[in-house]
């Protein structure tokens, strides 16, 4: 129904902090460094998810948009979707994106030492 709002919602609030992080210079999170990833993670699963509503018609182009917003029980029923199904899918690819962030971070500390030993055994 509108469970795609959730992890919309989710990527707006990721959009803002990088836009921030860019404008004062980045940081040295890792995490943060890697904020991208998650946008496009969040924005692009959001908007397969509105493309599937749209397709079976529970988004339409006119108000209120979602088509149990009408009826105030099939909103409750929406907003429990919302709650239930949206949130964990928002917390599944936040989760998915934090055990990529520390699998690249820790294939780029093993590089660098890999690098560092080298480097330093060719002395």
């Amino acid at each position: 129904m509108a469970c795609f709002t959730a992890p919309a919602a989710e990527a707006i609030v990721t959009t803002i902090v990088k836009k921030k992080m860019d404008k004062n210079g980045g940081t040295k999170n890792p995490f943060l460094k890697k904020i991208g990833w998650l946008n496009n993670m969040l924005w692009g699963g959001s908007a397969l998810l509105a493309f599937e509503h749209v397709w079976h018609g529970e988004v339409t182009p006119w108000f209120p948009f979602l088509t149990n917003a009408s009826n105030p029980a099939d909103a409750a029923v929406m907003l429990r979707e919302i709650a239930t199904s949206g949130v964990a899918m928002a917390a599944l690819v936040t989760a998915v994106w934090v055990g990529m962030v520390a699998f690249t971070n820790a294939l780029e500390k093993d590089a660098s030492r890999t690098k560092s030993a080298l480097i330093g055994g060719q002395r």
